[in-house]
């Protein structure tokens, strides 16, 4: 499991410039914040790496994920 201070680390990379995604990842971090593991928290790094209109982009479902890894952390996002 991820440390309490990753955790707030990652929740403050995760503020984005695009509301919708603000708006997702908000809810994400509602369910997700005691669940992440480590391999899901290395996919959340790489994810967050993206520019906004990239993960917006799979996040919609308009186009498709690259990396399998990011691919889960995505889908978590859609489930949110």
């Amino acid at each position: 499991m991820v440390d309490a201070r990753e955790i707030e680390r990652l929740r403050w990379r995760s503020r984005r410039g695009l509301l919708e995604l603000d708006l997702l990842f908000e809810r994400f971090w509602k369910t997700a914040a005691t669940q992440l593991k480590d391999d899901e928290h290395a996919n959340l790094v790489r994810l967050l790496a993206m520019p906004d209109n990239d993960v917006l982009d799979m996040v919609m479902g308009r186009t498709p994920c690259p990396d399998p890894g990011i691919e889960s952390v995505i889908r978590r996002l859609q489930a949110a």
